[in-house]
């Protein structure tokens, strides 16, 4: 068996050659020793890239209590679990994984919300190693027809098709380049809007990547000949979507070019009236729900956490929007549904979900009971229907299905996952700790029942702290396997996520950035201060921003943590920018070409602040091939500079997974696989027997 903690000694590393490259950024110097390992297609990259696979294979499959932990993953993960059903008529569509299987399977309900489920379409058939996964789906509106996309191997790159829900037959109709897409069905159910990116030689070399328009397909027509509807001549990194309104008559275009506003446009559907706007130019992020001539909008342009206004169809000027429902005090409305001329709304406070009814005056009618403490999400329903459904989960209250009747009587559960878990072996607090400022910031610590704290805990800290992403109370199977062993687990709720409002997230962008490193180096030292844990116990981890989360703190704290779990990171905060898709990210991170963007980068960048001769923690880099957000070069490059650089016995180990992506659609064999491996590394270097 491998030694354990402090024993375990140096890996030998495949040689990785410094090959020092030079650029000029404002007069500053910089100089990157591994940019050879940019290019990930280059076979003596693969080549190494693989090298470095096998080292970490030794160390885990080594380990003589790693087939043990695999098989308890697999029973942790033997459960089923069902989405909240989206309507269509009579036709109740949802996803549910069932028992090990790889993919969620998509099913519909007929007549009924409670009636016996058909599977209408079953991922797992894609491919034999289910590699290949369903990313979207949207049916019409009498739900005869399902709109889907697929993609291999994580890609996300998907391809567009139409199935008869029916006879389970496929039209003719197959769209490619339709990544991240959203449709918008036409009331006939022989059209729809939907977003593709162009093909490859039609833009300059890397900008396939950008471009979203959207285009109108009727069904039955060659998708190429499919005329442009919207998006020609704006920026290249414009984020388009669409949907239809609740009540089937207009088309709404989101379109964005940051991550705290978008803008709205509107089309009549069935005549020849131009797009109009709806919302342009406002400070804020901005929704709609549009049914019998009302509109009803949900934006944090005027108030940082988002108030609910309402007009008409014929008066769609700002101008003439009124306040029905102010902004929360404490708290941020986080989603509205239209259900039987009613609003739902969905509010948080402090990360954790309320949910309540409104009248189109904005009057409360009611509240809705929750279980618990947790997040409510999948809202869906008619709007002039008398059904409202939604999910709830908690930390140990896996997810489940419930039905609301608007005319009166209380929630129905019509889907409880079948996992077992006993919500008295284990107790969670939200706690508030100072943050280097004196910021007050929220957390969740999580734990055995009737655990003291003994300042020896092993401990995981998770966080995330961008993109106005939110970190709510989820139920995770695996984490049992942690807490079983007496692990603490707790999640920070950083600057730079959503969880308290525009503000919040404001505060951890751009230049602000080093503020989210601060609030997650306070969650450590708050835990080991509170007798939690200690340095020598204390793990952390975070994934894509995250990983850029996780990578800069132990370059800027080496001494915190003892081990780190990075996650398809952004680590090259200097030249990310230049790959995939990430210049959809500069108005969150700033772009080095900037000189202003480029001191607040240079000063926090991970891979430029690897410091010779540096006792770093253990690490565990983690990427998949086939990522197209994050680019594996920045795990590769990190992984070098950790390597070559720290003084520690301590491994650096990359992971590098075939035929995977950045995480979205991977099989449940490759999560358990991964799963044990990230235990495995936990267990060996924080000494968990």
């Amino acid at each position: 068996m491998m030694a354990r903690g402090d024993e375990a000694k140096r890996p030998a590393y495949p040689e990785t050659p410094a090959r020092p490259a030079s650029d000029l950024y404002h007069g500053v110097e910089i100089v990157d020793p591994f940019r050879w390992l940019e290019d990930v297609t280059d076979p003596e990259v693969r080549a190494w890239a693989a090298a470095q696979t096998k080292v970490t294979r030794a160390a885990f499959d080594a380990d003589a209590q790693r087939p043990a932990l695999v098989e308890r993953l697999r029973t942790l993960y033997d459960y089923q679990t069902t989405s909240a059903p989206i309507v269509r008529g009579k036709r109740y569509f949802f996803t549910r994984r069932e028992g090990l299987k790889n993919q969620p399977i998509v099913y519909v309900r007929e007549g009924s919300a409670q009636a016996e489920p058909r599977v209408v379409l079953d991922p797992n058939g894609f491919s034999q190693d289910g590699t290949v996964a369903l990313d979207w789906m949207f049916p019409s509106p009498d739900g005869s027809l399902l709109a889907y996309g697929s993609s291999p191997n994580g890609s996300e790159m998907s391809t567009l098709k139409v199935l008869n829900v029916a006879n389970g037959e496929h039209l003719t109709d197959t769209i490619s380049r339709t990544r991240a897409c959203t449709v918008a069905w036409e009331p006939s159910g022989q059209a729809f809007w939907y977003v593709r990116y162009p093909e490859k030689g039609t833009v300059p070399a890397g900008d396939e990547m950008y471009n979203r328009k959207i285009f109108r397909h009727v069904l039955g027509t060659n998708p190429e000949n499919d005329p442009m509807v919207f998006g020609q001549g704006r920026s290249k990194i414009d984020w388009l979507g669409v949907s239809e309104s609740e009540d089937g008559r207009f088309v709404v275009i989101s379109s964005s070019t940051d991550w705290i506003k978008n803008d709205l446009y509107l089309k009549r559907l069935g005549d020849d009236t131009p797009i109009v706007p709806l919302a342009v130019g406002l400070e804020g992020q901005v929704d709609v729900a549009i049914f019998d001539g009302k509109v009803i909008i949900r934006t944090n342009a005027k108030t940082p956490r988002f108030q609910v206004l309402a007009t008409d169809v014929e008066h769609l000027a700002p101008a003439d929007w009124k306040e029905i429902i102010p902004e929360p005090d404490g708290g941020v409305i986080e989603a509205i549904w239209v259900v039987d001329r009613k609003i739902a709304v969905l509010t948080s406070r402090r990360a954790v979900s309320s949910l309540a009814v409104h009248d189109l005056d904005g009057r409360k009618l009611r509240e809705i009971p929750l279980p618990s403490l947790g997040t409510v999400s999948g809202l869906n329903g008619e709007w002039d229907g008398k059904e409202l459904f939604y999910s709830f989960q908690s930390f140990l209250y896996p997810a489940t299905v419930f039905q609301l009747n608007l005319d009166g009587g209380e929630p129905v559960v019509i889907d409880r996952s079948t996992a077992q878990v006993d919500p008295g072996d284990y107790e969670v607090k939200q706690v508030t700790y100072p943050s280097k400022d004196g910021t007050k910031v929220p957390m969740f610590v999580l734990s055995k029942k009737g655990l003291e704290p003994q300042s020896k805990a092993p401990t995981l800290l998770y966080g995330y702290g961008g993109f106005d992403i939110s970190l709510t109370p989820a139920y995770d199977a695996d984490l049992r396997v942690w807490l079983d062993k007496g692990g603490v687990y707790a999640i920070a709720n950083l600057r730079g996520g959503g969880e308290l409002g525009r503000e919040w997230h404001a505060a951890g962008r751009l230049g602000k950035k080093q503020n989210v490193f601060d609030d997650f180096i306070a969650a450590g030292e708050y835990l080991i201060k509170s007798g939690y844990t200690n340095p020598a116990k204390l793990a952390i981890e975070g994934g894509s921003n995250g990983g850029l989360l996780v990578s800069a703190c132990l370059t800027q704290r080496p001494d915190l943590f003892r081990a780190v779990i990075c996650a398809v990171p952004l680590c090259d905060m200097l030249r990310y920018h230049r790959f995939s898709i990430a210049r959809n990210w500069i108005p969150e991170y700033g772009s080095a070409d900037d000189p202003e963007a480029f001191a607040w980068l240079r000063a926090y960048s991970p891979y430029h602040n690897v410091k010779q001769g540096e006792r770093f923690p253990a690490v565990l880099l983690l990427t998949g091939e086939s990522d197209t957000r994050v680019e594996p070069m920045h795990a590769y490059k990190m992984a070098a500079r950790l390597q070559a650089g720290t003084a520690s016995d301590r491994p650096i180990y990359l992971r590098v997974e075939s035929k995977a992506g950045h995480g979205a659609g991977k099989p449940l064999t490759k999560r358990i696989e991964e799963d044990a491996d990230k235990w495995t590394f936990l267990f060996q270097q924080l000494s968990v027997p």
